[in-house]
């Protein structure tokens, strides 16, 4: 009978958690005035999209560009199992990791001081379906905010 060893165990099981972790997309980040595209699997959402399942709101600020960026941050780095990875002063990337299988998605956000809103983008690496995951985080960290008094309600859809 064949006898595996404890360190082959825990180097396959190593890797198969790593791979869950997904490599870092080349398209992070924002360019010609807007965050990247959703991929056309239902893991993404943005407020750059312009089809309704990719669709989220924008942040409109409540507050000055300055002061809602600090507490976007704070927020950010209250968020469970989530890294900031990079932070300028007008752009967020961080990694959220499940829990249990420990995929990691990306959620970015934008200053667009000018138009007084933050951009935001949360797409999972891996994978076709998130079930809701992405859209629920973006809609946990505006609801931090509007209770912050730092962006306001989103207004209800019409229907």
């Amino acid at each position: 009978m064949a006898r595996i060893h404890e360190p082959a165990i825990t180097l396959g099981a190593a890797m198969l958690l790593l791979a869950c972790a997904g490599k870092q997309p080349a398209n992070l980040g924002f360019s010609a005035g807007a965050l990247a595209a959703c991929p056309a699997s239902p893991n993404c959402v943005s407020s750059d999209a312009s089809d309704a399942d990719h669709r989220v709101e924008a942040f409109e600020l409540s507050v000055p560009p300055k002061e809602a960026w600090g507490v976007v941050q704070e927020e950010i780095a209250k968020m469970p199992r989530t890294t900031v990875i990079e932070v300028t002063p007008n752009y967020l990337h961080a990694e959220s990791t499940s829990a249990v299988f420990r995929f990691v998605d990306d959620l970015e956000l934008e200053l667009r001081s000018q138009d007084g809103t933050i951009a935001v983008r949360s797409a999972s690496r891996v994978g076709h379906s998130d079930m809701g995951v992405n859209r629920r985080r973006v809609d946990r960290l505006r609801d931090a905010l509007e209770a912050r008094g730092v962006v306001r309600a989103n207004p209800e859809p019409a229907g």
